[in-house]
């Protein structure tokens, strides 16, 4: 698997990649963060299609058009909220991550771009949060996604997603 990861600092509504992913909630109703922004940019069409989906379990994904934005499709990523950790966060977190790699996968994408999945209003410390990440997606096997970008909103989310990259 050739696969290149990287880490940049964005707005991850104007990603050219084939995949946004949205850190959603189970309801995949429009919240506040990413998920708001990307239901800004996308549109009322965006909406009307997570209503028709019906919800989502944590730790899954599932897909819908891209509507507004440059991306093709939205995938929507279900993280889990911080509780400690001792109550499967970490599992929950990285089938977020692998569940997106796969649903955009099943969809013929190449390029997909993350945002830092649970780590806003969900509460989920950075540093464990981005090991997580990155660690899913390079274990993750697809040979159809080329490109795996986090897209980072501020300096310190982009020096923790440099970090974990550098590791081996």
């Amino acid at each position: 698997m050739n696969r290149r990861i990287e880490a940049v600092s964005g707005d991850i509504t104007a990603e050219t990649t084939d995949v946004v992913v949205n850190a959603a909630n189970t309801k995949l109703a429009r919240g506040g963060g990413v998920c708001g922004a990307i239901f800004a940019g996308a549109g009322p069409g965006l909406a009307e299609a997570c209503t028709a989906l019906g919800g989502c379990t944590t730790g899954d994904a599932v897909a819908t058009p891209g509507f507004g934005l440059q991306a093709r499709w939205v995938v929507h990523a279900v993280g889990p909220r911080w509780s400690g950790g001792d109550q499967g966060e970490p599992e929950l977190l990285a089938s977020a991550y692998r569940r997106s790699l796969e649903v955009a996968g099943e969809l013929g994408a190449s390029s997909i771009a993350f945002p830092a999945i649970s780590t806003g209003i969900y509460g989920y410390p950075l540093e464990a949060a981005t090991a997580i990440a990155v660690a899913a997606c390079r274990e993750t096997p697809d040979p159809h996604i080329e490109l795996v970008r986090f897209v980072c909103f501020d300096a310190a989310t982009l020096r923790s997603y440099q970090d974990a990259l550098s590791l081996d």
